[in-house]
């Protein structure tokens, strides 16, 4: 992180600055010339599974690739409060040996084919897919039934990855960014499972026993608890003979993992200032924002974009960084999750100015909640909102982990089709009334990481 500038000061022309002005003018271009054809081509075809999987496909026969994808519903959310990282862990050891191949076997097969076999636990879900050329699916596919379907989660490599992890952890001590994201996260969703590390923690990793893990996986992956999502050169029907053929013997049962209730909003500010002795502040503060199935998410996506996700055309950048030169970035963001998630606003700024910049955030959001946003910022908004959109499913292995939350959030199949229209309808006055709805001045979780003697920030 570069240090921010002594003085209020208008910062100079950069090749990112050159980069991003391109990128909302392309933008802008892509929305008026691109035909809805171009979104409304990605037509899904979704079916259930004689034992239960929700299966989803795209035929793509532009290029010989497939990518399968298997969502499990269940993830760090999931996890009993004094084990957390069992969802993580589960994931991460799908491929360290099943029933039939050894952690090196399966490395060596998917190489051998020259195609790539990935596991992850997030908050919400865990995954495991496969891509592979058309002519090797069947070895993909049978691949990823292998480790969906028959992990033993040996002991070696249990312990193995566990402390990988736990490396991992503890070498996050030392970033002030991912401190005051755990504390940040830990305040906001103080007493619900959102408040935990995906990873864990130092403290809950090593109590975790094979016992849990298998039990972990025997309650949450099951067929009927799955989304499986295929993409690429294959047709609906052979999609279908690919599914009885490898996820047909997959046995339903019991869903048993735990559901976590809404999280309580904060009701009144609250902080925790970490002191450290580093030369730059770290400031996170927000509050309790919104789930992804709200109607009003295309109005906040908006409304964030010019508060404070739209790089340098951001108000927060403009305010903060370009005019009083107080950080070299600044971001906000609100986070998509099945049950609301957070609001948040993250800055580097140093020390001496700590109070200054937070100061600012507070006078932007309270100005983003005090009158509508001008003519310009809505159209560049929608613009770059409309215009990137197919970037984020240019690719098999994007399009799957999209389609895949399209379907794990209950959206609509025409989701391709429909955002851009949804995002195009957002007007100043929707823009006025989610700021004023879901931006909270009066009430928030605010998280210092520094020098705290130089910051002289006060917990409020």
């Amino acid at each position: 992180m570069k240090q921010a500038h002594d003085r209020p000061h208008i910062w100079p022309w950069t090749p990112y600055m050159a980069v991003r002005t391109w990128t909302v003018l392309l933008a802008g271009l892509i929305t008026l010339h691109l035909p809805a054809g171009v979104w409304a081509g990605i037509t899904p075809t979704r079916f259930v599974s004689s034992n239960g999987i929700t299966v989803l496909v795209v035929e793509q026969p532009a290029l010989p690739i497939v990518q399968i994808q298997a969502t499990i519903k269940a993830g760090a959310a999931q996890d009993p409060a004094d084990k957390a990282g069992v969802a993580n862990l589960v994931a991460n050891l799908l491929d360290e040996g099943s029933t039939t191949l050894t952690a090196t076997q399966i490395a060596e097969q998917i190489e051998f084919v020259g195609g790539t076999l990935a596991t992850r636990a997030e908050t919400d879900y865990s995954s495991a897919s496969v891509r592979v050329l058309k002519k090797d699916l069947d070895r993909g596919a049978e691949l990823l039934a292998n480790i969906l379907l028959q992990p033993t989660f040996p002991d070696r490599e249990v312990e193995r990855v566990r402390k990988q992890i736990l490396g991992q952890i503890l070498s996050e001590q030392d970033e002030p960014e991912t401190i005051a994201s755990k504390a940040f996260h830990g305040l906001v969703f103080d007493g619900h499972p959102y408040r935990w590390p995906v990873a864990g923690t130092e403290t809950t990793l090593p109590t975790i026993t094979r016992e849990d893990l298998v039990g972990f996986y025997r309650r949450a992956y099951l067929p009927n608890h799955t989304i499986l999502t295929i993409v690429g050169d294959i047709t609906i029907d052979a999609a279908k003979a690919l599914v009885r053929r490898h996820f047909g013997g997959w046995p339903q049962g019991a869903i048993t993992a735990p559901q976590a209730g809404a999280p309580t909003p904060v009701t009144k500010t609250t902080s925790r200032l970490i002191d450290k002795d580093i030369t730059q502040t770290t400031i996170m503060l927000g509050h309790l924002g919104i789930n992804r199935a709200n109607p009003d998410f295309y109005a906040v996506t908006v409304m964030n974009y010019i508060l404070g996700a739209g790089g340098f055309s951001s108000r927060l950048m403009d305010s903060v960084r370009d005019t009083q030169g107080l950080a070299y970035g600044i971001h906000s963001a609100y986070e998509a999750n099945i049950l609301p998630g957070a609001f948040l606003v993250s800055l580097q700024t140093r020390n001496a100015t700590a109070g200054q910049a937070l100061t600012s955030v507070l006078t932007e959001l309270k100005k983003m909640r005090e009158g509508p946003v001008t003519d310009q910022e809505l159209a560049e908004a929608t613009a770059y909102l409309i215009g990137s959109f197919p970037l984020r499913f240019d690719t098999t292995a994007k399009l799957a982990d999209v389609l895949s939350l399209v379907e794990l959030h209950g959206l609509s199949l025409n989701y391709f089709s429909d955002y851009p229209k949804w995002i195009s309808q957002v007007t100043k006055e929707d823009v006025l009334r989610v700021a004023r709805q879901y931006l909270h001045t009066d009430h928030y979780a605010l998280v210092v990481v520094g020098k705290l003697s130089e910051a002289k920030i006060t917990a409020p």
